[in-house]
């Protein structure tokens, strides 16, 4: 039986990844490395701001700016306050989900609590919003997931993992969780994602049902 459900922030709860990966490509150009939206999406989605950072600073050939990690974050918040919307049938799906949940995101917590709070659901997760850089253990590695689940008192063979990402997949997968893919209708996520998740979907509102047939 599934005692918990691990979700993902950044395109799972809230629509954000392509605001932030927008700002990180423009960002990036500024700096001189020329990346475009599309490369930053796929060279950038679902990893940690060090690698990212380190991987423009190999194309530079030198180190970005003192200030631009800061100044990115301060650009992202502003984007996410013009723009950010939760992912379409999130609210209705946890509303049909009787299974305890929380978030486990490679984000820090003040972007968590941010992202939730602008979309609405930071009290559906309140004092269950666990974050890497408060464990010191990103996606791809299972240690965030497995602080979750022991913070909450659940074997990890008893937890399902809601993951858009391969990096998110592959650490719950190493976790010794489950883990179903969300596609949002991506046709090459649903193919990135296929070979390592039980089962993906493509939309929010067919995951309560896959839930009771995963139970």
């Amino acid at each position: 039986m599934i005692e918990l459900i691990i979700f993902d922030a950044d395109g799972v709860l809230v629509d954000s990844e392509t605001i932030a990966l927008a700002v990180l490509a423009r960002a990036a150009s500024q700096e001189g490395a020329g990346i475009g939206v599309e490369e930053a999406i796929k060279l950038f989605r679902g990893r940690k701001m060090a690698d990212c950072v380190h991987e423009i600073e190999r194309r530079l050939g030198r180190s970005v700016s003192d200030t631009f990690v800061a100044d990115l974050r301060r650009a992202t918040a502003s984007a996410f306050d013009a723009e950010l919307k939760p992912v379409e049938g999130i609210h209705a799906a946890l509303a049909e989900i009787a299974i305890p949940t929380c978030v486990a995101s490679n984000g820090p917590m003040s972007k968590l609590t941010h992202t939730l709070g602008l979309t609405k659901l930071l009290d559906h997760f309140e004092g269950r919003i666990f974050s890497a850089y408060e464990v010191g253990s990103w996606k791809p590695e299972p240690g965030l997931f497995l602080h979750a689940a022991q913070t909450l008192n659940v074997h990890p063979s008893r937890c399902i993992v809601i993951e858009d990402g391969l990096s998110g997949a592959y650490a719950a997968k190493a976790a010794g969780m489950q883990v179903l893919g969300f596609t949002g209708g991506d046709p090459s996520a649903e193919i990135e994602l296929r070979g390592v998740c039980g089962k993906t979907f493509h939309r929010m509102s067919e995951l309560p049902s896959l839930l009771q047939q995963t139970n």
